[in-house]
């Protein structure tokens, strides 16, 4: 059995709020739960706004998984119904809605790759549109009914917009509303979450109170930077690295990375201590380590968190050989046209190396595809199968073309 210090020491690492008064009060309320002994009820909610879960999720995805190995009942709740709202609380302007098709549709895979992290055998899946979805208008009335319309722009996001008159959407308010009736469904006892959340989880303890349930506790948890070192990570932005993908294109996203963005993924993404990221910062500093050297350790290291640890090591050589060094891998793939002359935008699509024939496009306007070596910069250009030619899309992607 661990005790109740040891339990706080794990749970509260790594946690912020931006306000002592509230460490203080959430450690407090954290501590009194525990020393029940009794196994707490913990969630926390993603909304399936893109198909694939990246680095940024799993910040909150490992707090989860250190209340599993204390024994605690962790709930993965996938924001079914809150997806088709929009979650404001990270925006300076109005999300996109979506349509229930594709919420279910970005959601299918979300559980198994959760589980790249959570223990599957003790993580419950639930799905908040189970609950939401049966609301009546008179039961948002009354929700609505705790709080004031001064309470939400105050909110930093809201305040902004207010100041500068752009429009704030009625429904951008209920979200916070819906999210915080999911800790009520659940009579929850903890809720995880960024730090951009600390509103929308604190609707959920008002609502708590408020219908007689003991009000949850709240911890949440820094940002993780996207690959352009500065914004929240995010697939909208595409400066994500989702934790599904390749071992090549994983470590290749890593290390393009900025220098000054390696210890926020060094602190909250990677197994290390904090004595030992302490140590990296330290000796980046001191110039003992070079940042090429550091930021190779963490690429080989968030790799290998989600593949074998061969993967990293064959990520790595494979990184060296093509951007290091400058040579072609070893390893392209053959494909064979289904023709000796193709268009380019038909053979990217033919091969595999696009998802659509407008990505395509877009990506030879942005320069981003070579046809032995050499930019293409036309999307009316004809590829002749002659001999054997390399086609590269981005900085990772090859294709070896061969005639039949």
């Amino acid at each position: 059995m661990v005790s109740v210090d040891e339990q706080m020491a794990i749970l509260m690492q790594g946690i912020e709020f931006g306000d002592a008064q509230i460490v203080e009060v959430m450690a407090a309320e954290l501590r009194e739960r525990l020393s029940e002994g009794r196994p707490l009820r913990v969630y926390c909610g993603y909304d399936p706004t893109a198909p694939d879960l990246h680095l940024g999720h799993t910040v909150t995805m490992n707090k989860l998984r250190q209340f599993q190995e204390l024994g605690h009942e962790v709930t993965f709740l996938i924001g079914s119904f809150t997806a088709l709202i929009g979650d404001p609380s990270d925006r300076d302007d109005v999300r996109k809605q979506q349509t229930a098709d594709q919420v279910a549709e970005k959601a299918v895979t979300y559980a198994d790759q959760a589980f790249k992290i959570l223990d599957r055998a003790k993580t419950r899946v639930r799905y908040n549109a189970d609950w939401l979805g049966k609301l009546s208008l008179t039961d948002l009335i009354g929700l609505a009914s705790h709080f004031t319309v001064q309470q939400f722009l105050a909110r930093d996001r809201f305040a902004r917009r207010y100041e500068k008159e752009e429009p704030i959407w009625v429904h951008e308010f209920l979200y916070a509303l819906m999210q915080g009736y999911d800790a009520l469904a659940m009579a929850t006892d903890v809720q995880v979450g960024g730090t951009e959340q600390l509103f929308n989880l604190l609707v959920g303890r008002k609502l708590q109170e408020a219908r007689g349930q003991r009000p949850q506790g709240v911890l949440t948890l820094p940002i993780l930077v996207g690959t352009d070192g500065s914004l929240r990570m995010s697939k909208t932005t595409g400066n994500y690295i989702g934790i599904d993908e390749p071992p090549q294109e994983m470590y290749g996203k890593v290390m393009s990375i900025p220098d000054h963005a390696m210890l926020n993924y060094y602190t909250l993404v990677t197994r290390f201590s904090p004595e030992e990221v302490d140590a990296i910062e330290r000796d980046l500093s001191e110039g003992t380590l070079h940042p090429m050297d550091a930021k190779m350790g963490l690429a080989r290291e968030i790799v290998s968190i989600f593949h074998e640890r061969d993967a990293a090591e064959e990520a790595q050589a494979h990184f060296r050989t093509v951007f290091q060094r400058g040579d072609l891998p070893e390893d392209i793939p053959l494909h064979r046209p289904s023709a000796p002359a193709l268009n380019i935008v038909d053979l990217l699509e033919e091969a595999g190396l696009v998802r659509s024939r407008s990505q395509a496009r877009r990506l030879i306007a942005q320069g981003g595809v070579r046809l032995d070596g050499e930019r293409v910069s036309s999307v009316e250009q004809e590829v002749r199968i002659e001999g054997e030619r390399v086609v590269q899309v981005g900085r990772r992607r090859f294709v070896r073309l061969a005639a039949w």
